[in-house]
């Protein structure tokens, strides 16, 4: 019997063809969810880019194309604020990265009453963010407050943490670094308990010491958990409102201003749509910066 060629490429070609993955649950399963999303995120998102390119009320809109956009851009305070955004973005997730790594590697050796200090760590995470900037608004107070008493006690002079325009934006990124650091460690602590002991159990075999085990074993092996809190930190620094409006309203001046609070101070004075065209510009940055980042950092991993 001959065979031709062409049936002979159909069946190598086959032959080497996976089969598909089929899902265990069927399609009409993932509908209730799909409903929810779209009902919660994608109808207002769409509904914002509407509203982005109107003047409206609650009663009325009117459209005006990018006008919204152009004037939120030619506010004076939007740069400093677009600047504010990204220091404190970036502050908040470097200093959430190496205090949480560090904080996992002590939670994670044997140091006595371990389960009490997690859960001292971790404990702020779960306070009101505006209790949290409210406390240390009280705490930060230039001439009352209990950190500069503490610091005159020394013979030192405490500087205004809020009332200065150099250290209002990083006074609160602090407070946001003691919040989410508990979250952060937790990460990492589950990042390092998954790190398989044979690895170390080999570099000590080769004589490797502390600093080596770290610097080519730990660090390489949570590389997964530092791309987690990244960009997790990243996000929530981008979007970051409430600490700042509790803590200082953006002030003094537009010193520890962001684009949330000067959306919000739009909001505030009636213009809605110009508010809207705010929410839709930060969105935007987010997306801009984070999606990059992102694939920027899984890249990274796919290669170690």
């Amino acid at each position: 019997m001959s065979v031709s060629p062409q049936s002979l490429a159909l069946g190598s070609t086959g032959s080497t063809r996976k089969p598909r993955r089929r899902s265990a649950y069927p399609m009409w399963f993932f509908l209730p969810a799909a409903i929810i999303y779209g009902l919660l995120f994608l109808a207002p998102t769409c509904a914002s880019l509407y509203f982005s390119l109107t003047r409206w009320t609650l009663f009325s809109a009117t459209f005006i194309g990018f006008d919204n956009f152009l004037q939120f851009f030619r506010e004076p305070f939007l740069i400093q604020g677009l600047v504010n955004t990204v220091i404190y973005a970036t502050v908040t997730s470097a200093a959430k990265v190496v205090l949480g790594m560090l904080l996992a590697l002590l939670l994670t050796s044997q140091i006595i009453g371990r389960g009490y200090l997690r859960s001292v760590i971790f404990f702020p995470v779960l306070v009101s963010t505006v209790g949290v900037g409210i406390t240390f608004t009280v705490l930060m107070h230039p001439t009352q407050g209990m950190i500069n008493e503490g610091l005159a006690l020394l013979g030192i002079k405490g500087p205004g943490w809020l009332t200065d325009p150099k250290l209002a934006l990083l006074s609160v990124a602090l407070v946001d670094v003691w919040k989410g650091l508990g979250l952060a460690t937790v990460i990492y602590i589950a990042g390092v308990v998954s790190i398989p002991k044979d690895y170390f159990e080999a570099a000590r075999i080769d004589g490797a010491t502390k600093i080596q085990n770290f610097v080519y074993v730990t660090l390489p092996l949570l590389r997964p958990a530092t791309n987690t809190v990244i960009v997790l930190s990243f996000i929530g620094g981008l979007r970051t409102f409430d600490l700042i409006w509790a803590m200082t309203k953006g002030g003094p001046g537009f010193a520890s201003d962001t684009i949330a609070s000067v959306i919000y101070k739009q909001y505030q004075a009636g213009f809605y749509g110009l508010s809207t065209a705010g929410n839709v510009v930060l969105f935007l940055l987010i997306g801009i910066l984070v999606v990059p980042l992102t694939m920027f950092l899984n890249r990274r991993e796919g290669h170690e």
